[in-house]
Protein backbone atom coordinates (compact mmCIF):
# COMPACT_ATOMS: atom_id res chain seq x y z
CA UNK A 1 0.00 0.00 0.00
CA UNK A 2 1.82 3.23 -1.01
CA UNK A 3 2.41 5.74 2.00
CA UNK A 4 2.47 9.92 1.11
CA UNK A 5 4.79 11.90 3.11
CA UNK A 6 3.31 12.54 5.54
CA UNK A 7 2.93 8.89 7.04
CA UNK A 8 -0.70 8.46 5.92
CA UNK A 9 -1.42 5.62 3.62
CA UNK A 10 -3.21 5.82 -0.19
CA UNK A 11 -6.05 3.93 -0.39
CA UNK A 12 -5.75 1.52 -3.56
CA UNK A 13 -7.33 2.45 -7.20
CA UNK A 14 -10.88 2.56 -6.78
CA UNK A 15 -12.72 -0.01 -8.68
CA UNK A 16 -15.61 1.46 -11.07
CA UNK A 17 -18.18 -0.65 -12.48
CA UNK A 18 -19.48 0.62 -15.71
CA UNK A 19 -21.99 -2.09 -16.44
CA UNK A 20 -20.10 -3.66 -19.05
CA UNK A 21 -17.41 -4.70 -16.50
CA UNK A 22 -15.06 -2.78 -13.80
CA UNK A 23 -12.57 -0.38 -14.65
CA UNK A 24 -9.69 1.18 -12.61
CA UNK A 25 -10.17 4.97 -11.96
CA UNK A 26 -6.64 7.26 -12.09
CA UNK A 27 -7.33 7.49 -8.18
CA UNK A 28 -9.83 6.86 -5.76
CA UNK A 29 -12.19 10.27 -4.84
CA UNK A 30 -10.84 9.81 -0.90
CA UNK A 31 -7.64 9.31 1.39
CA UNK A 32 -7.44 6.82 4.87
CA UNK A 33 -4.69 7.71 7.01
CA UNK A 34 -3.85 6.00 10.59
CA UNK A 35 -4.50 8.02 13.61
CA UNK A 36 -1.78 7.24 15.96
CA UNK A 37 -0.51 8.41 19.11
CA UNK A 38 1.06 11.74 17.38
CA UNK A 39 -1.93 12.51 15.23
CA UNK A 40 -2.84 16.24 15.07
CA UNK A 41 -5.56 17.36 16.94
CA UNK A 42 -7.36 18.22 14.01
CA UNK A 43 -7.26 14.97 12.97
CA UNK A 44 -8.51 13.78 16.26
CA UNK A 45 -11.32 16.16 16.46
CA UNK A 46 -12.54 14.68 13.10
CA UNK A 47 -12.23 11.24 14.10
CA UNK A 48 -13.86 11.88 17.44
CA UNK A 49 -16.83 13.75 15.68
CA UNK A 50 -17.26 10.75 13.25
CA UNK A 51 -17.42 8.36 16.05
CA UNK A 52 -20.24 10.08 17.72
CA UNK A 53 -22.05 10.24 14.88
CA UNK A 54 -22.15 6.73 14.29
CA UNK A 55 -23.41 6.62 18.14
CA UNK A 56 -25.96 8.98 17.26
CA UNK A 57 -27.11 6.78 13.84
CA UNK A 58 -27.08 3.65 16.44
CA UNK A 59 -29.31 4.98 19.59
CA UNK A 60 -31.78 6.02 17.32
CA UNK A 61 -32.36 2.48 15.81
CA UNK A 62 -34.62 0.12 17.16
CA UNK A 63 -33.30 -2.37 19.74
CA UNK A 64 -30.69 0.05 20.38
CA UNK A 65 -32.79 0.69 23.65
CA UNK A 66 -29.65 -0.28 25.47
CA UNK A 67 -26.90 0.77 24.19
CA UNK A 68 -24.30 2.86 25.66
CA UNK A 69 -23.60 6.17 24.39
CA UNK A 70 -21.68 7.07 27.65
CA UNK A 71 -19.30 4.57 26.93
CA UNK A 72 -18.96 5.68 23.57
CA UNK A 73 -18.48 8.97 24.46
CA UNK A 74 -15.61 7.65 26.63
CA UNK A 75 -14.14 5.60 24.06
CA UNK A 76 -14.57 8.95 21.83
CA UNK A 77 -12.39 11.11 24.23
CA UNK A 78 -9.52 8.76 24.46
CA UNK A 79 -8.72 8.04 20.57
CA UNK A 80 -6.78 6.38 19.99
CA UNK A 81 -5.86 4.98 22.66
CA UNK A 82 -9.30 3.63 23.11
CA UNK A 83 -8.07 0.92 20.47
CA UNK A 84 -4.20 1.14 20.54
CA UNK A 85 -3.99 -0.32 24.15
CA UNK A 86 -6.56 -3.21 22.97
CA UNK A 87 -3.93 -3.81 20.63
CA UNK A 88 -5.80 -2.14 17.64
CA UNK A 89 -6.36 0.87 15.86
CA UNK A 90 -8.37 3.18 14.09
CA UNK A 91 -8.55 5.01 10.31
CA UNK A 92 -9.78 8.51 9.39
CA UNK A 93 -11.11 8.79 5.86
CA UNK A 94 -11.23 12.46 3.61
CA UNK A 95 -13.46 12.88 0.48
CA UNK A 96 -12.41 16.41 -0.74
CA UNK A 97 -10.55 17.02 2.59
CA UNK A 98 -13.49 16.16 4.17
CA UNK A 99 -13.51 13.89 7.07
CA UNK A 100 -16.17 11.34 5.79
CA UNK A 101 -15.30 7.71 7.15
CA UNK A 102 -14.02 6.05 10.24
CA UNK A 103 -13.13 2.30 10.95
CA UNK A 104 -11.50 1.25 14.34
CA UNK A 105 -10.05 -2.82 15.00
CA UNK A 106 -9.21 -4.12 18.57
CA UNK A 107 -7.17 -7.28 19.35
CA UNK A 108 -10.01 -10.63 20.48
CA UNK A 109 -9.38 -12.00 23.89
CA UNK A 110 -7.36 -15.22 23.03
CA UNK A 111 -10.13 -17.36 24.95
CA UNK A 112 -12.65 -15.74 22.53
CA UNK A 113 -10.40 -16.61 19.02
CA UNK A 114 -6.52 -17.26 19.32
CA UNK A 115 -5.02 -14.21 16.72
CA UNK A 116 -8.23 -12.63 15.65
CA UNK A 117 -9.46 -8.69 15.44
CA UNK A 118 -12.51 -7.62 15.57
CA UNK A 119 -13.81 -4.72 13.57
CA UNK A 120 -15.73 -1.62 15.26
CA UNK A 121 -17.48 1.19 14.33
CA UNK A 122 -17.59 1.19 10.52
CA UNK A 123 -19.21 4.77 9.49
CA UNK A 124 -19.31 6.89 6.54
CA UNK A 125 -21.10 10.23 6.21
CA UNK A 126 -24.46 10.01 3.88
CA UNK A 127 -23.17 12.11 1.46
CA UNK A 128 -19.71 9.88 1.06
CA UNK A 129 -21.53 7.17 0.51
CA UNK A 130 -21.76 5.48 -3.24
CA UNK A 131 -17.61 5.86 -3.60
CA UNK A 132 -16.82 2.40 -2.22
CA UNK A 133 -15.35 3.99 0.87
CA UNK A 134 -17.29 1.87 3.37
CA UNK A 135 -15.87 -1.10 1.54
CA UNK A 136 -12.00 0.68 1.23
CA UNK A 137 -11.86 0.86 5.19
CA UNK A 138 -12.48 -2.21 5.75
CA UNK A 139 -9.95 -4.39 3.41
CA UNK A 140 -7.84 -1.70 4.57
CA UNK A 141 -8.41 -3.38 7.71
CA UNK A 142 -8.04 -6.98 6.93
CA UNK A 143 -4.93 -5.78 4.56
CA UNK A 144 -3.73 -5.02 8.17
CA UNK A 145 -4.60 -7.74 9.89
CA UNK A 146 -3.16 -10.17 7.26
CA UNK A 147 0.13 -8.16 7.61
CA UNK A 148 -0.04 -8.54 11.51
CA UNK A 149 -0.72 -12.54 10.84
CA UNK A 150 -4.26 -12.64 12.09
CA UNK A 151 -5.96 -15.56 11.25
CA UNK A 152 -9.65 -14.10 11.37
CA UNK A 153 -11.04 -11.06 12.20
CA UNK A 154 -14.78 -10.98 13.61
CA UNK A 155 -17.90 -7.86 13.65
CA UNK A 156 -21.44 -7.55 14.51
CA UNK A 157 -24.01 -5.36 12.84
CA UNK A 158 -27.82 -5.39 12.81
CA UNK A 159 -28.74 -6.27 9.15
CA UNK A 160 -32.02 -4.20 9.72
CA UNK A 161 -30.86 -0.77 10.23
CA UNK A 162 -27.66 -1.05 8.90
CA UNK A 163 -28.51 -3.68 5.40
CA UNK A 164 -25.85 -1.83 3.51
CA UNK A 165 -23.15 -2.85 5.63
CA UNK A 166 -24.39 -5.81 6.68
CA UNK A 167 -24.20 -6.78 2.53
CA UNK A 168 -20.40 -5.86 2.25
CA UNK A 169 -19.33 -8.09 4.73
CA UNK A 170 -21.21 -10.73 3.10
CA UNK A 171 -19.74 -9.70 -0.02
CA UNK A 172 -15.88 -9.13 1.27
CA UNK A 173 -15.97 -13.14 2.41
CA UNK A 174 -17.16 -12.38 6.38
CA UNK A 175 -20.20 -15.57 7.50
CA UNK A 176 -22.56 -15.67 10.19
CA UNK A 177 -21.09 -17.22 13.31
CA UNK A 178 -21.91 -17.74 16.72
CA UNK A 179 -22.40 -14.81 18.93
CA UNK A 180 -18.96 -14.09 20.45
CA UNK A 181 -19.70 -10.84 22.86
CA UNK A 182 -22.66 -9.90 25.26
CA UNK A 183 -23.68 -6.51 22.89
CA UNK A 184 -26.96 -5.97 24.11
CA UNK A 185 -28.46 -4.19 20.68
CA UNK A 186 -31.42 -6.47 19.53
CA UNK A 187 -31.15 -7.92 15.77
CA UNK A 188 -27.55 -8.63 15.64
CA UNK A 189 -25.68 -10.86 13.20
CA UNK A 190 -22.07 -11.75 14.36
CA UNK A 191 -19.81 -12.62 11.60
CA UNK A 192 -16.28 -13.90 11.28
CA UNK A 193 -13.91 -13.72 8.02
CA UNK A 194 -11.08 -16.49 7.99
CA UNK A 195 -7.99 -14.57 7.09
Amino acid sequence: MPARRDGSLRSSPAIVNSGMGARESASPPFTIEEIRSDSSETTLASARALLLEYGRFVVTQPGAARFCFGTLEMEAARLPFSYLEQNGGCLIAHVQDSPSGFVAWRALPETIAPQAWELKRLWVRPQARGLNLGRALTQQVLDRAVAADRKSIYLDTAPATMASAHRLYLNLGFEPCAPYNDNPVEGLAWLRKTL
